[in-house]
Order: C-alpha cells, then sequence, then structure tokens
C-alpha cells in the first residue's frame, strides 16, 4: 500500500502543489526573490523528516527559520507540530561532531553538573561528547548550508528526524519560524474494507502492514481483538508519531493534521 501513498504539498507563497522531492528547489525560487528587499539578517530553508531508519520519509516539513531563534524555540515547535505528547526530554545532535571528545565517564559528571545547576558546564560537555547543541544556542550560531542534524523526541518510545539545512540567506524571516509546506495528509485507506480512509490505527495489529480502519470496520476490530477495544486504538494523524505513546495530534495547523479527505 506505502508505494501507492504520494507525499506532497502546497507552497504557502503560491498555493501550488508539489511533489515532496521538489517543493523545497520551488520554495527556495520564492525565498530567492525576497532576499533582494528582505530585512538584513541571517535565515534558513530547512527540511524536516523521519529520520530513513524509522521507515517510511513520505512525512515532511518545509520550515523557514530566522537566525536569532533558538534551538529551544525549534525543538517547542517541533513538538507543537508532530510530536508532544507527555513532556518528553529531547535533542539536537550534530553527528559529525558525536564523540569529538570525552567518553561515558564525562557524560555522567555532566549530569552531575547539572543535577548541581552547572548547565553551562553540563551543555559544554554534551556538546563536546554526543554533539547535543544547547537549546540556548541561537539558530545562526548552529545551522549551515548542508547541514544535517539529528533530532530525538522520547529516549524511550522514539521518534528520531533528520534536519537537513537546504539554503541560508543573508535575511531576516518574517517570524521566528514559518511553516512555508507541509505533507498534505497521507492516504491512508482501511485495512478492513479498502474502500474510505482511515481514522483509527491499532498499536497492536499495526506493525505487520494493516491495523489502520474507518470507523465502521474499527467496531468490528474491536470485537476481534481485546487490546484495540481496551487501550491500542488511537486516531489517524499526519505525523511520523502517530500510534506511539500517547500522541494524539498536534496543536498547530490543524487543518491539515488530520485523516485523508477523498476530493
Amino acid at each position: 500500500m506505502q508505494e501507492k501513498i504520494k507525499s506532497e504539498g502546497k507552497c504557502l507563497f503560491c498555493g501550488k502543489t508539489f511533489a515532496k522531492a521538489g517543493i523545497n528547489r520551488h520554495l527556495a525560487t520564492h525565498l530567492k526573490e525576497k532576499a533582494t528587499d528582505g530585512n538584513p539578517g541571517t535565515s534558513f530553508l530547512v527540511k524536516v523528516e523521519p529520520d530513513k531508519s524509522w521507515g517510511t520519509t513520505l512525512y515532511f516539513l518545509s520550515l523557514w527559520i530566522d537566525g536569532e531563534t533558538t534551538m529551544d524555540t525549534f525543538d517547542s515547535f517541533l513538538r507543537a507540530i508532530w510530536l508532544e505528547c507527555c513532556g518528553h526530554a529531547s535533542a539536537f545532535q550534530d553527528p559529525k561532531r558525536s564523540g569529538s571528545g570525552g567518553g561515558m565517564w564525562d557524560i555522567m559528571d555532566a549530569y552531575e553538573l547539572l543535577d548541581k545547576g552547572n548547565e553551562e558546564e553540563y551543555n559544554r560537555i554534551m556538546e563536546d561528547c554526543t554533539g547535543q547543541i544547547p537549546m540556548s544556542t541561537e539558530v545562526k550560531d548552529a545551522l549551515y548550508k548542508g547541514l544535517a542534524l539529528d533530532y530525538e523526541y522520547d529516549f524511550g518510545s522514539t521518534t528520531s528526524l533528520t534536519i537537513t539545512v537546504m539554503e541560508q540567506y543573508t535575511m531576516k524571516a518574517v517570524q521566528d519560524i514559518v511553516l512555508l509546506s507541509r505533507n498534505e495528509p497521507l492516504q491512508i485507506m482501511c485495512s478492513g474494507c479498502g474502500k474510505v480512509p482511515a481514522t483509527q490505527i491499532c498499536t497492536v495489529c499495526a506493525w505487520d502492514g494493516g491495523g489502520v480502519f474507518c470507523n465502521k470496520c474499527a467496531k468490528k476490530h474491536a470485537k476481534e481483538c481485546e487490546d484495540f477495544a481496551d487501550y491500542a486504538s488511537m486516531p489517524v494523524v499526519n505525523s511520523p508519531r502517530m500510534g506511539v505513546c500517547a500522541y494524539e495530534g498536534g496543536t498547530i495547523d490543524n487543518e491539515r493534521d488530520g485523516v485523508y479527505k477523498i476530493t
């Protein structure tokens, strides 16, 4: 089924729809035009997608981020649109810097320093040992064109993302983070009847490629799967964290956060 699913998004500037493979090239043309009369500063065109080891990269976000925005604000945005469920910890890491200094004992020392309130020294050690970027860092001091960052939310039931800096500009963004495009709700059809979009996922049965149901078929599945009737029913949402932990959807761009609609 997944081979038939399209990943495409609408351009914020002109409203046209493009496949995931071409949307950022298109967005770059708009931003290049804006750069001629934009306010001086630094900003970045950034692509966010699930880590390839996750199994699918159909989901994507295309963001325009101002350089003076902090990584903490970036983290909050990702949580709000794709991830937040139970207040789990998260981290940005530069894989090129991971392991460049220190080892496990240094990391343990870092946690002791954090417990004592020495956040500055904790950040320094973690940055040296793991490539972790302090949340207080401004985006302009962490990102550059061509960089690919790793990001993790929840170190138990982890959602791993790859953040790629597509372009860098000598102008400010119009706000801290601008959502330029996002994949439209994926064409996930009911694995029961195959006729209408799925609205619910069975977190117990979904790992074999099925386990997604329309409301009618969900009632039938509840009679066959005690776990689904008890606790394993979750909504289909437009996020790579769908069906994980207690995630039920975001608080940003709610219009595109739901179920695929047949037009």
